[in-house]
């Protein structure tokens, strides 16, 4: 018997819902930005690497905005149809460049969202139209001064280098791309059609292309429940003391019928699964990797094979089940596959710190050299468990976007290097969590402490005053919609459903708090109080006053810059 030691890859792929209620349009470009740049990359280098294998957890609501910009591309070419967002409408024509100042200011500040070391300074041309916008060569500093003067020329030209640099490393390749790079300024009319038309091929094949990883049976697709809700505090305010016993705790004591909105969430998100990828998901990454008792066994009914979370629950769980985490033997047990009793449904646990290495070390390294590190941690794990690693599996999980932008070249030197080390390694199978599943003997769990794959704890989206304040905005708009929403047609009832989901994900409650830069809390204070006044609009009733007060002023720096982040980071 092969006694090489298991790893599963996990991509976490999630964008929060951008859309503003009351027309549609995106606030934010995160979600085609990086389906261009991250979603295409891995999709390539996983095509590059057929013995390479891996989990690839998709959100719902990512999924249908991919489906919703890929539409928009297509509309705009056939018809010239105006975007849902201000980037592509700018970048198409059919917004004219502003003459005001603020307007004009505001434009090149969307322009300038980007990692400049490895995303605006590898271009020179790119560098330059910056350089005239900018003071002291910091793309923070706007020289506002001279922004009246320049020409529409410059705009479109910086619009175009923009979105060259947000593409991925596979699609700068082509001959489209490369031309553009090599002409390098006076971007046409016709040459930025052909740029969206590159567009409208890519995203409209995007998902396509892991489906067939999966029909291949090279990747596993698994899902978070629909709109990213935390699943353990919709069930339970009381499972954030377990991590955090002094935390202070929301107005209301509970989510009026949790578990049903719970259960609501991943039915609905399987259903959009299914209808994007032909198949049920056999695992579930529940949202931040939240878990706790009561949410293990919900995935239960459901038949979920699977799921996962950080080493902090893994540790905070060990402890209270008096595992001393000193003992040389202990770890051993993050690297198992376990259960708790009487449940079908198996756990698996994040190994923090080589995550972390791909997410936020590896990023200065050579990439050959990186790759050969992270494979000798993995030889030094082998040896450590001994005679039983093939009962044993390292998983390796973070978002599939984020730490790219920090890489040269999109990381993509990096993960070629990577998957080709690992792929030839002597003592390393890649793999999935359903073959884990089914191969490793399982270690029950006598305790299994709630919190996420953030401190082991929930506190990213409860305890702050700020974000129980969000809650019980939420709680007393559920149950305005409890009331009301059996008043309703059928149609409207679906409607005021569906943005009754919108309005539970966790993504809002992540950046309530004085700690975090105040723009970033402004884009979703203002977002979270727009979605919840839209809800009452659909209930027919009248907007609470207190809806129109900012639930959250920011100040500080990122909340937890030591974990992986998503696209709204920018």
């Amino acid at each position: 018997m092969s006694n090489k030691l298991n790893i599963v890859f996990c991509w976490h792929m999630h964008q929060p819902w951008y859309r503003h209620a009351n027309n549609g349009e995106y606030h934010l470009p995160w979600v085609y930005l990086h389906a261009l740049k991250d979603y295409t990359d891995m999709a390539a280098h996983l095509e590059n690497h057929p013995a390479m294998r891996c989990v690839v957890n998709f959100t719902p609501v990512l999924i249908e905005q991919i489906q919703d910009y890929a539409a928009q591309c297509t509309h705009w070419l056939d018809k010239g149809t105006d975007f849902a967002d201000s980037l592509l409408n700018y970048l198409s024509g059919n917004l004219t460049i502003p003459s005001e100042s603020s307007a004009r200011e505001e434009l090149i500040s969307h322009c300038l969202r980007a990692h400049a070391p490895q995303m605006i300074h590898p271009y020179p041309n790119f560098s330059y139209l910056v350089n005239r916008i900018t003071l002291d060569n910091d793309q923070n500093k706007l020289d506002k001064t001279g922004i009246a003067y320049l020409n529409d020329q410059f705009f479109h030209d910086l619009l175009t280098w923009y979105h060259i640099s947000w593409m991925g490393y596979s699609l700068q390749q082509t001959d489209e791309v490369q031309a553009l790079i090599e002409q390098g300024k006076d971007f046409t009319t016709e040459q930025r059609r052909q740029l969206i038309k590159l567009f409208d091929m890519e995203l409209n094949r995007l998902l396509d292309r892991y489906k067939k990883l999966a029909d291949s049976g090279q990747v596993e697709l698994s899902m978070t429940p629909y709109a990213h809700p935390i699943v353990p505090l919709l069930i339970d305010f009381k499972t954030l003391k377990d991590a955090s016993p002094e935390a202070a705790m929301p107005k209301h004591p509970a989510y009026p019928d949790g578990l049903e909105r719970a259960k609501w969430h991943m039915q609905h998100g399987i259903e959009v699964f299914e209808n994007c990828f032909g198949r049920k998901p056999k695992g579930i990454w529940l949202s931040e990797g939240a878990v706790s008792e009561d949410a293990v066994r919900m995935l239960q009914d459901f038949d979920i094979e699977w799921t996962a979370s950080g080493e902090g629950v893994w540790q905070n769980s060990s402890f209270l089940s008096g595992t001393d985490l000193n003992n040389e033997d202990a770890r051993r047990g993050l690297f198992s596959c376990n259960s708790l009793t009487d449940c079908s449904t198996r756990m698996f646990f994040r190994d923090d710190g080589l995550s972390d290495m791909i997410g936020f070390e590896y990023q200065s390294w050579d990439a050959e050299h990186a790759a050969k590190d992270f494979a000798n941690h993995l030889s030094n794990i082998h040896s450590y468990i001994g005679e039983s690693t093939h009962e044993h599996v390292v998983s390796i999980i973070l978002d599939g976007e984020n730490a790219w932008e920090y890489y040269p070249n999109n990381a993509w030197h990096f993960i070629d290097a990577l998957y080709r080390e690992l792929t030839s390694h002597d003592l390393i199978t890649p793999g999935s969590f359903s073959e884990a599943s089914d191969s490793c003997p399982v270690n029950e769990l006598s305790k299994l402490c709630a919190g996420s794959w953030v401190y082991g704890t929930f506190s990213t989206w409860m305890g702050d005053a700020d974000k129980n304040l969000g809650w019980d905005l939420l709680i007393e708009a559920k149950q305005a919609f409890d009331e009301n929403i059996g008043k309703l047609p059928a149609r409207q009832q679906e409607k005021a459903t569906l943005q009754l989901a919108i309005c539970e994900g966790s993504d809002w409650f992540w950046w309530f708090g004085d700690y975090n830069p105040s723009d970033s809390v402004r884009d979703f204070d203002n977002l979270y109080r727009e979605q919840l006044q839209q809800l009452y609009k659909l209930l027919k009733l009248d907007i609470p006053e207190v809806l129109f007060q900012p639930v959250s002023h920011g100040g500080g720096n990122a909340e937890n810059a030591g974990t992986m982040r998503r696209g709204q980071d920018h």
